[in-house]
């Protein structure tokens, strides 16, 4: 499935309950020529809402609107284009642009209309078209009109960032067929995933990106459709939306109860310190919280132990994806298959989750966690089908072992692992010399880099550092600024980064993006690990082409075994609760849907908000830090010292003059 991020580089995660359709391929055979028209299409199965539905079960139709939304961004922004490589995106931008079609949360796959009014196909999906409603309109008031889709797809296919042009090269052509009707026609017959696809293609004014360079970065507000508007910003520090009181949309089931906020302003802070001390201060409202230490120990203050700020954690089905130490193959440190899963010994992931993540964390054992989609246990009858014919050309372990990341005692000393390490090593060919790893024919010690644009991550790095080191291996440590990391990224300039791939239920397009031999020649696709494997380029392309369901998942845990058995990575943890900290003002829905909860379903809650304020009056000043005190306590002790100094000495001439 594909969700292209409105800032790059994003967790791709759309999930929720798949309702199976009883007929797919039976159905196909029966009546192949069947076309459908509806208002929404899911990859499998039929959509959860009817026609007729009036919002989704997750937002509060009733919400008040009003009120400000204070949120916070690390690092800076340079550019108002989420959709071209260069440049540093703001935060929000999604707030300005607009799809086809959009996510029911609560479902696996399923798209409703949003621009368009209805979605039409045929059983084999080999095109698909869509009706846009009479009413949808730009910030100035023109109408989107089929124009601006075509004009789109052609701007994101020849100039859009690589990512897009992936996702889009199946297109074939856009044609209008109706004054309100464009039909999209595909290259490839067995790719159901590719109408949704479309359907969440950002649609960009034509009468205005027509008369400006696309590729260029830009710190003009854009021309938009959705339900913001850029209200003012200061480059690299803050923006701020202003919700479009006349916006087209308003009043459509997608969206009844959500955009509640009459303003949201993101500031960018330096680092995740300075953002939590903005949120203890009430300088922010909220925060998406993802260190385990700090959600442990750093809200320890009277404005949490009272209730004023809460410290919420809020239950999710999503899968996890994979967050790994992602070894970059295109290095020739990294080449063997051996050597790679070597260096796995060396994390000591017992000992970090105890000792600094309060044991908040599980290992992630599958590069689709969480979910029903990871590899458990041998291959099952079906998923050996789908391997069988790759014997010999695939780990054999894919087909004997279960995949597990080495374990240890969580003593801080591994040093059985570190022995299997030395073994595995050996294998292929590195020996230790001067307590030194050094290639037995070269001679040359193994040494690389590890990639940071996170302070918080240097205290994870640093024990693994020192487990490689006690096997020779001369290892770096670098932290960038948020720029630098971006391009090198996009360049593949690294050799160890922390990287990760977020996962949906319902994989299919974006696949090829992460793990093909293609994607892994395409600077700024996310093969960060530059996989170049037929047998994994084969498994993707079943994977999109799955007819069913049951189909999708076993073709999911075969290519989870192969990538697995692999070592590309070294898989890192994960956590099934969204961790959000946040001053109580807020009203949200009962219900949350599999996907999580999300701050664009809640609203100000006006009772909550007063007696927040009434709070914050009560509240005395704020005291001086301890730093402060101390600052204090030595002006006052050098002040003393001073003043007695110079009494001493106004003592002694006195003295010397009285016995003159």
């Amino acid at each position: 499935m594909h969700r292209f991020p409105f800032t790059l580089p994003a967790v791709l995660t759309v999930i929720g309950p798949l309702l199976l359709g009883a007929a797919s391929a039976a159905d196909t055979a029966r009546d192949p020529d069947k076309i459908h028209v509806a208002h929404a299409i899911a990859m499998h199965g039929e959509p959860k809402y009817g026609p007729d539905f009036t919002h989704f079960d997750y937002l509060n139709p009733d919400a008040p609107k009003g009120g400000t939304l204070r949120e916070a961004a690390q690092g800076g922004f340079d550019s108002f284009n989420p959709y071209i490589a260069k440049g540093n995106a703001a935060d929000g931008m999604g707030y300005i642009f607009e799809t086809l079609l959009t996510n029911g949360a609560d479902e696996a796959f399923t798209e409703y209309g949003l621009i368009a009014e209805t979605v039409e196909w045929p059983e084999d999906r080999s095109w698909v078209a869509f009706t846009l409603r009479p009413e949808a309109r730009w910030h100035d008031g023109q109408p989107i009109t089929v124009d601006d889709v075509i004009f789109s797809l052609d701007l994101l296919k020849t100039k859009g960032h690589p990512q897009l042009r992936f996702y889009y090269q199946s297109v074939t052509s856009a044609e209008k067929i109706g004054p309100r009707k464009v039909r999209f026609t595909f290259s490839e017959g067995d790719n159901r995933e590719l109408p949704l696809i479309v359907g969440q293609m950002p649609v960009l004014p034509k009468h205005y990106w027509e008369t400006r360079d696309f590729e260029k970065t830009t710190l003009e507000p854009p021309l938009g459709s959705g339900p913001y508007r850029i209200d003012s910003f200061e480059p690299g520090r803050f923006i701020v939306f202003e919700r479009d009181k006349d916006y087209w949309g308003k009043d459509l089931p997608v969206n009844r109860g959500r955009y509640n906020f009459d303003r949201i302003r993101i500031d960018y802070y330096r680092d995740d310190t300075v953002i939590r001390q903005a949120l203890k201060a009430g300088n922010i409202d909220m925060r998406d919280e993802n260190q385990a230490k700090a959600w442990a120990l750093d809200y320890d203050t009277p404005a949490v132990r009272d209730g004023w700020l809460v410290k919420g954690e809020f239950p999710h089905r999503n899968p996890t994806g994979m967050q790994a130490f992602v070894m970059n193959s295109r290095r020739a440190v990294f080449q063997n298959r051996t050597v790679r899963r070597a260096l796995a010994y060396a994390f000591d992931f017992e000992w970090s989750n105890r000792n600094l993540f309060f044991s908040q964390y599980t290992r992630t054992e599958s590069y689709f966690s969480n979910s029903e989609l990871a590899a458990t246990g041998l291959p099952s009858p079906r998923e050996l089908e789908i391997l069988e014919p790759y014997l010999g050309r695939i780990p054999d372990e894919v087909f004997t072992t279960e995949y597990r990341a080495p374990a240890t005692d969580g003593s801080g000393w591994p040093r059985e692992n570190l022995t299997r390490a030395f073994e595995l090593l050996a294998e292929a060919g590195w020996i230790v010399r001067d307590m030194k790893l050094v290639n037995a024919e070269t001679g040359e010690q193994m040494r690389f880099e590890i990639l940071l644009i996170s302070p918080a991550f240097e205290r994870i790095v640093l024990p693994f550092k020192r487990n490689l080191n006690r096997l020779g291996i001369e290892v770096s440590v670098r932290l960038v600024d948020t720029a630098q990391y971006i391009n090198r990224i996009r360049s593949f300039d690294f050799d160890m980064i922390v990287g990760g791939w977020g996962e949906s239920e319902s994989p299919g397009n974006e696949q090829r993006d992460f793990w093909t031999t293609r994607s892994a020649q395409t600077q700024g696709s996310r093969n960060y690990a530059g996989i170049e494997n037929p047998v994994v380029d084969e498994l993707v392309e079943q994977i999109i082409s799955a007819p069913d369901r049951e189909s999708l998942i076993a073709r999911t845990r075969a290519l989870d075994r192969v990538l697995l058995w692999g070592h590309y990575v070294i898989p890192n943890w994960h956590i099934r609760i969204d961790r959000i900290a946040y001053w109580d003002k807020f009203g949200q829905p009962d219900y949350i849907p599999r996907r999580g909860t999300s701050v664009n379903y809640w609203w100000i809650d006006p009772a909550k908000e007063r007696a927040l304020a009434e709070r914050q009056k009560m509240e005395p000043a704020p005291t001086e830090s301890a730093d402060g005190d101390w600052l204090k306590i030595l002006g006052i002790t050098l002040a003393a010292g001073i003043l007695l100094l110079v009494i001493y000495r106004a003592t002694r001439r006195h003295a010397r003059r009285a016995a003159g």
